[in-house]
This record gives C-alpha cells, structure tokens and sequence, in this order.
C-alpha cells in the first residue's frame, strides 16, 4: 500500500492503532478516516462563503435542491434530494423558513403535505454565493493537477456509487 507522501493527522492515528494491534488492517482507516478528515476541514472553514452568509452545508443543501430543480419540493422530496432525514430537513427548513430563505405552504388537497420554495432573498442568496464556494472549493483542490482531480472524482464516485448500492441512500 502506498504511504501518503506526508504525515497527516490519520496517519498518526492508524500508526498508534498498529502499534497497539499490530495485526488489526487498518486499510479502511486510512481512506474513511482521510475521507471524514477532509470533510470536517472543509465545513468548518471560517474564510468559507457558507460560513460567512451563516450557514451550514447541510442547509445551502436545501437551498440548493429548491434552486436547482426550480420548483418546489416536499419536506420528503427534499430529503431525498439532500441524503437527510425527514427529522433534520424540518429542523433546517424552521430555520431557513425565521431567516426568510424559505416559504412553506400548505397543499389544498391534503393539509397533512406542505411545498417549500425559495423566496426571492433565498434565490438571490444562492445566486450570489455558489460561484464564491466553488471558488473556494476549486481553491481547496488546487494542489490537485488535472489528471489527479479527474482521477480522485472518479475513485470516489466509483466509492459512492458502492456504498450506495450496498448501504442504501
């Protein structure tokens, strides 16, 4: 297997966990550990757009499915589009719905059914800060050259397209 040209910090972790199970593979440590790793370091960036416009990833999420799709979506629908569960979407959408981001109304037919949709502060919001978080994602990835970009997007889509087949999602 080949070591990672530098020391990170899950390099130290599964170097503790051989020295104490000298035996244990550790192999799904090292990409799972690096794969959660990288995701915290990116959400929790204080110069990332979301972070500056006061959100989440999990809630530009929804602003984005209702932007991207262009019409609006179940609580359900949006859980699906966002990999969330239906308990975190109507947390998310209680508090984008106070910041004036979202509207939800009720359907006519089955008042149980509720349909979000981006108000127009929500829309100009994601309007204005996708090209500056891609901006910084694209700055993240910088020390990738194209081919190596273009081959770890496909190692993990081919990793996302298995656990999905095997775990559901």
């Amino acid at each position: 297997m080949t070591q990672p040209a530098h020391i990170d910090t899950v390099s130290a972790v599964v170097g503790q966990w051989r020295s104490v199970h000298p035996g244990l593979d550790t192999g799904p440590m090292e990409i799972i550990g690096r794969i959660n790793r990288c995701a915290a370091l990116l959400q929790q960036s204080e110069d990332a757009p979301l972070r500056r416009a006061g959100l989440n990833r999990a809630e530009f999420d929804l602003l984005g499915a209702l932007r991207r799709t262009g019409h609006e979506l179940t609580p359900g629908e949006l859980a699906r589009e966002t990999f969330s569960s239906g308990a975190a979407v109507t947390k998310r959408l209680r508090l984008l719905q106070e910041r004036g981001l979202v509207e939800r109304r009720t359907d006519t037919r089955d008042r149980r059914v509720a349909h979000v949709q981006l108000t127009a502060d929500g829309q100009e919001l994601v309007d204005r800060i996708l090209p500056d978080q891609l901006a910084f994602e694209r700055a993240a990835l910088a020390g990738l050259t194209g081919d190596r970009h273009d081959e770890l997007a496909a190692r993990l889509a081919e990793l996302l397209g298995q656990l999905e087949g095997r775990l559901g999602g």
